[in-house]
């Protein structure tokens, strides 16, 4: 379809699933496929609601609107630019955040399990006085946390700086400097003693094999956020080694790792596991009580 013959948002649609599936574009940092991806970025892009595609299908577009979305498309097809980082948000839920290429995009599976509120893991939300999330990046586990835990006093932390600045932004946005503290540090470096009810991390868990194939998409996020060295777990085994000093006697700690539980499980053969449900399976994300790292 020839550009000039674009008039409406289904014009649009249909021309930009038909660019995706030709340039051979990777999803999976908020969207699954070409389909809602273009919808996300037409809808975005003329201001619209991003859940009512449908009433908007046949509305005739200017030519500046046209242009505009035109525009962004290009910038997904041809430098492959995740979505988000066009956008510049990422949603988790019903949860905006702000993002550029200082973060990741968010897409952790801890959320999900954040928004049942843990259960059957954590019986009494509002006893969770304390909470700690490694690796924050964007700060939407930890604004997450506040918002599931209304008792809770958050410590955010990141190796990287710029990462911060992202989280910071975020935190702001949504009001809660006063309960959210912003810490750089590599781990559990700089915490000296401090003990929480939970603590969560989302480290980088990319094993090396996988990090050389990454689609172009992925090359775009941060190497720090991503790479987990040789097996992925070069983050995960000091989280391990060290959580139980950071836990208090009836925490919780709450782990992403991607596709290596078969490779946790072997270097750690003698750990009791816990394996919750998500929306991919029961592979990505592992829990342990504070008595159970004794056998790490």
């Amino acid at each position: 379809m020839k550009t000039a013959r674009l008039r409406t948002v289904r014009d649009l649609l249909r021309f930009a699933v038909n660019r995706f599936n030709q340039a051979g574009l990777s999803f999976g940092h908020g969207t699954h496929n070409a389909r809602d991806e273009a919808a996300y970025l037409i809808l975005h892009t003329l201001q619209l609601p991003l859940d009512q595609l449908e009433p908007f299908l046949d509305t005739p577009l200017t030519r500046k609107q046209i242009t505009a979305v035109l525009d962004i498309l290009r910038q997904r097809t041809t430098k492959k630019i995740p979505a988000a980082y066009l956008t510049h948000e990422a949603w988790l839920g019903d949860l905006r955040f702000y993002i550029d290429q200082r973060v990741i995009v968010p897409r952790s599976f801890i959320a999900e399990l954040l928004r049942a509120r843990l259960k059957p893991w954590i019986k009494d939300v509002d006893a969770v006085t304390t909470a700690l999330d490694l690796c924050t990046g964007s700060g939407c586990l930890a604004i997450l946390m506040a918002k599931v835990f209304p008792n809770a006093v958050i410590d955010a932390i990141d190796i990287s700086r710029s990462a911060l600045a992202v989280a910071r932004r975020n935190i702001a946005e949504y009001g809660l400097e006063d309960r959210i503290n912003l810490i750089q540090s590599d781990l559990f470096k700089v915490l000296r003693g401090r003990r929480y009810n939970l603590v969560v991390a989302n480290p980088p868990y990319v094993n090396a094999q996988a990090m050389r194939a990454l689609p172009a998409e992925f090359r775009h996020e941060p190497r720090l956020a991503l790479n987990g060295g040789n097996d992925g777990l070069a983050y995960v085994r000091p989280i391990l080694q060290s959580a139980a000093k950071h836990l208090r006697k009836t925490g919780l700690l709450v782990v992403e790792i991607g596709h290596n539980r078969e490779t946790l499980e072997r270097a750690f053969p003698k750990t009791a596991f816990t394996w919750p449900d998500t929306s991919a399976g029961n592979e990505y994300v592992f829990l342990l009580k504070h008595h159970q790292l004794s056998c790490v």
